[in-house]
């Protein structure tokens, strides 16, 4: 690894520290180095708030030192002003002769512009250290500008013998089924604390009767999203609590109640383009998909999957319902406990 390289990757690790809280914007660290000595650091922490550049030039306690600086950012400096100034025009002002970018920013309102307007300053600007690395942090960022829809990841859990569930009558409904075990558990509402929005279909909101929130973890609860084609669904259940920011799409009407939105969409035309379209118009970076069968297979037969974290458990059903089926053979697998966690990318999308 070279110095620069060396460098980067901090910068890597400070932006991981936003996960959860910096949607829309992306995951950024910076890193400012003087005579081979990091002299300042920082990361983007909040949306609305600070930059990570703003971070980590206000971290520095010797400010002249800048002018003989190097400043390492993991994503090209802003050029814009959004809900904070331009970060490209705080670097000129404080004069810091040398900037070293890792990926270059999709967003219409910079691609390039902030390296083309430190450029213009007399900077000297070095870019693509640890290109690879700093493009896939930002992999929801990416797929939102360059796609025009959300990330999106399914998930579901399934038992040694490939089921999801049980054939279960209405006597039965109102709990899970539980499939894995409690380290598995935390591990999925740590997921849901940093994505940003998370569906599941009538069926499984009438037979699990989820909550969709962050319990078991410090976090943001994502946004839930069921669908409901003809609002048939009991509104006793826990995802019409309130609790949190709620979407149903359904077919007959538009209205909101306090945190639960109401959206109309034609069920007859093609579902999933409507929903990734209202996603995108309201800044929604990731989606996690929790099924059940119908609605993750529907995604799968569709294409439009980035990510698929599948848990399997010990449980044996024998019978049931039968988990969704992948094309993609070969994962990143890791055990959870008692539970071993494949997640499959979908190198085609």
């Amino acid at each position: 690894m070279t110095t620069e390289e060396k460098y980067m990757a901090r910068c890597i690790e400070l932006a991981r520290m936003g996960a959860g809280h910096v949607s829309p914007n992306p995951m950024v660290g910076c890193v400012i180095v003087h005579s081979d000595r990091i002299i300042g650091e920082g990361f983007h922490q909040k949306h609305g708030q600070a930059h990570a550049e703003v971070n980590a030039i206000n971290s520095v306690t010797d400010p002249g030192k800048l002018k003989e600086s190097t400043i390492y950012v993991s994503l090209e400096p802003c050029a814009h002003y959004g809900l904070t100034p331009p970060c490209s025009d705080l670097i000129i002002q404080k004069q810091i002769p040398r900037v070293v970018v890792g990926s270059i920013d999709p967003f219409a309102k910079v691609a390039g512009k902030g390296i083309e307007r430190l450029k213009n300053a007399g900077v000297e600007v070095k870019t693509g250290i640890l290109k690879e690395e700093c493009d896939e942090l930002n992999r929801r960022f990416f797929t939102f500008h360059q796609k025009q829809r959300p990330y999106i990841l399914l998930k579901w859990a399934q038992t040694s013998d490939g089921f999801i569930d049980k054939d279960r009558s209405a006597e039965d409904y109102g709990e899970p089924t539980w499939i894995t075990g409690p380290r598995a558990l935390l591990r999925v509402h740590q997921m849901r604390a940093e994505e940003d929005a998370i569906m599941v279909g009538t069926n499984t909101a009438e037979k699990d009767n989820p909550s969709l929130t962050v319990r078991l973890i410090k976090g943001k609860n994502p946004l839930r999203i069921v669908l409901d084609r003809q609002l048939r669904l009991d509104k006793k259940l826990n995802l019409f609590d309130n609790s949190t920011e709620t979407i149903v799409f359904n077919g007959l009407e538009n209205h909101s109640y306090k945190n639960t939105e109401f959206i109309k969409i034609d069920f007859t035309d093609q579902l999933l383009p409507q929903i990734l379209e209202v996603l995108h118009q309201k800044n929604v970076l990731s989606l996690i998909v929790e099924g059940g069968q119908q609605l993750l297979s529907t995604f799968i037969e569709a294409g439009l999957w980035d990510e698929a974290h599948v848990y399997t458990g010990h449980t044996y059903f024998g019978n049931g319902i039968k988990g969704p089926s992948l094309s993609v053979v070969s994962g990143q697998s890791e055990s959870i406990g008692k539970d071993k966690l494949v997640i499959y990318r979908n190198t085609n999308g």
